[in-house]
């Protein structure tokens, strides 16, 4: 039987690092799963209050839309962030030659995405909370 080397260093420096990305990969998509269910709350609580004056209706209306867009968004997220999972899934298992700086920009791109839009996302709640007590 033949025995193949692997760059010991290499195997050890990915083999640590890609446990890492696992774990936040997992993290972010648990974040989605709550901020989801967030969204659902904002619906609930926007159709429970009804707008009197037209700018009022028009702001309501306004934030229902955005409320569709980030769940659109979500459902963007999610998916991007299982493709890249099964990515590192694939590089693990050797199925798939990936270059270390490669991966970790795609790594990096999706945090740098996910971090963006939760200060854009807790903004946004803000806006929500603000309005429903202007009601």
């Amino acid at each position: 039987m033949e025995t193949t080397h692997a760059n010991p260093k290499t195997e050890l420096l990915l083999g640590a690092a890609l446990n890492v990305l696992h774990f936040e990969s997992k993290e972010w998509l648990e974040n989605l799963a709550f901020w989801k269910d967030e969204t659902r709350f904002f619906e609930d609580l926007l159709s429970k209050k009804t707008p009197s004056t037209e700018q009022q209706k028009d702001h309501a209306k306004m934030l229902k839309e955005l409320d569709q867009i980030h769940k659109d968004l979500f459902e963007d997220f999610q998916q991007v962030i299982m493709k890249h999972e099964r990515l590192l899934s694939k590089i693990e298992n050797g199925e798939q030659p990936m270059s270390d700086s490669s991966f970790r920009e795609e790594h990096k791109s999706i945090k740098d995405r996910i971090t963006t839009f939760e200060s854009n996302f807790r903004s946004f709640k803000k806006i929500v909370f603000s309005f429903v007590k202007s009601l």
